[in-house]
């Protein structure tokens, strides 16, 4: 089994940041790509980060609260 990092995507051109608002996944949760993973507030909206693969959610990085710079990695998912 492999690790794959997930990271906060980028997405607006302004956007440098952003903060975890909840996980909608717990750690040993099972995760299909595409799947919504976390919701995020940037620029005053607040999307959805889906997972970028199937696995298992292994670790949250980025605990509820806190803010990420774009491209920090939020989890890692065991593939």
């Amino acid at each position: 089994m492999a690790d794959h990092t997930v990271v906060l995507p980028q997405f607006g051109m302004g956007m440098k940041d952003g903060e975890i608002v909840k996980w909608l996944k717990a750690v040993g949760d099972s995760v299909t790509e595409g799947e919504p993973l976390v919701e995020v507030e940037a620029a005053k909206t607040e999307v959805e980060v889906p997972s970028p693969v199937t696995g298992t959610l292994k670790q949250i990085v980025a605990e509820e609260g806190s803010t990420v710079d774009v491209r920090e990695a939020i989890a890692i998912i065991e593939v």
